[in-house]
């Protein structure tokens, strides 16, 4: 079974992604900003990590950056999930490293699908 870590600082969007993924078969981690999603990676890397951008402490395009150029997490797929939908916002979270960009609002099959597409 595979492990999916959301980073958000919105409780009610972590808790919303996170039973859309557990009903999809996921085990699901959660944490609410990119310091305590670096705590949790380097603890036990998760599969697949979704991530909003803007948050406190550490914004979703600097946890992007530090899991894409770290040697035992780089590997990992990072999807962002984000309100942020202008073209310069999913083109620079591209730049970051991110795998796949989903816009806020999204459709959950879409969500779901991306998912399964990035941990084949």
């Amino acid at each position: 079974m595979s492990t999916v870590l959301v980073v958000d600082d919105s409780s009610t969007l972590r808790e919303m992604i996170a039973s859309l993924l557990l009903k999809a078969g996921l085990t699901v981690l959660e944490a609410k900003d990119g310091v305590e999603a670096q705590a949790l990676i380097q603890a036990s890397p998760p599969d697949l990590v979704v991530l909003d951008i803007v948050m406190p402490n550490m914004n979703g395009y600097e946890l992007c950056r530090w899991i894409k150029n770290n040697a035992t997490t780089q590997s990992i797929p990072v999807i962002i999930c984000s309100s942020k939908g202008e073209e310069f916002d999913r083109y620079w979270g591209m730049k970051q490293g991110a795998d796949a960009y989903i816009t806020k609002p999204f459709r959950p099959d879409d969500m779901i699908s991306t998912v399964r597409q990035l941990l084949r």
